[in-house]
This record gives C-alpha cells, structure tokens and sequence, in this order.
C-alpha cells in the first residue's frame, strides 16, 4: 500500500469497500464526506474518521454530530 496521495478526483479508499461498511452502532449505512474525511451515520449522529485511506470504525474514535 502507497502513502501517496490518491490523485485528484480519486477516493483515497476502495469504493466497494465503502458499499459494505455499516455503522457499528446502528448497522445503518453511511455517507462518506470526501472533504472531512470521515464517514457519516445519520443514524447515531456520528462521524467516523478516515486516517490514511483506512476507516476507523470504533464508536470511542467517532466524533459527536451536532444538530
């Protein structure tokens, strides 16, 4: 795997890997934020980050959605 910067118009992490994710708290699905770089489910109000390409997808990393 490459640290290089995924090339502009490119995701940094696999599209089909992004289908399968659910939330680990609600099961819902997410939406990605291309900009933040986080994962979102609506659901629990919750942001999961992206750090290297990689999805952290512990509840303890997520940040808190405000309203």
């Amino acid at each position: 795997m490459s640290d290089a910067a995924a090339p502009p118009g490119e995701d940094p992490i696999d599209r089909h890997l992004l289908e399968t994710l659910v939330c680990p708290l609600t099961r819902s699905t997410l939406r990605y934020d291309r900009s933040a770089q986080e994962l979102i489910s609506e659901g629990a109000a919750l942001a999961y980050p992206i750090r290297n390409g990689i999805p952290v997808m512990l509840v303890d990393e997520a940040r808190r959605i405000e309203d």
